[in-house]
């Protein structure tokens, strides 16, 4: 038995100290907390591993559609009128004087 490359006797070991230094009280209450807290941890990771399936499949969604390349009509150019600039004619310019 081999976890996270502790073997058997080394974990025994480790057991012993943790009873020594926590009490055979605080013991289980150490292990509960410690499994709660593993389990948690599995949960996020196996909703995150989900998410990122469900966003890899969305992207193959996409890719596997066909690109379309639309060519879209440019609106026909408004023509401006341009009004003739004409000069002043001789009657307008001139102004009765008083």
């Amino acid at each position: 038995m081999n976890i996270f490359g502790i073997g058997l006797p080394e974990m025994a070991v480790i057991l012993v100290i943790a009873l020594l230094v926590f009490g055979p009280k605080k013991l289980p209450e150490i292990g509960r907390s410690l499994g709660k807290a593993l389990k948690s941890f599995q949960d996020a990771s196996k909703e995150f591993e989900s998410e990122l399936k469900r966003g890899a499949a969305e992207l193959e969604k996409i890719d596997e559609q066909p690109m379309e390349a639309r060519i879209e009509p440019s609106e026909p150019a408004q023509l401006v009128q341009v009004e003739e600039l004409t000069t002043p004619t001789e009657s307008s310019a001139s102004t009765p004087q008083s």
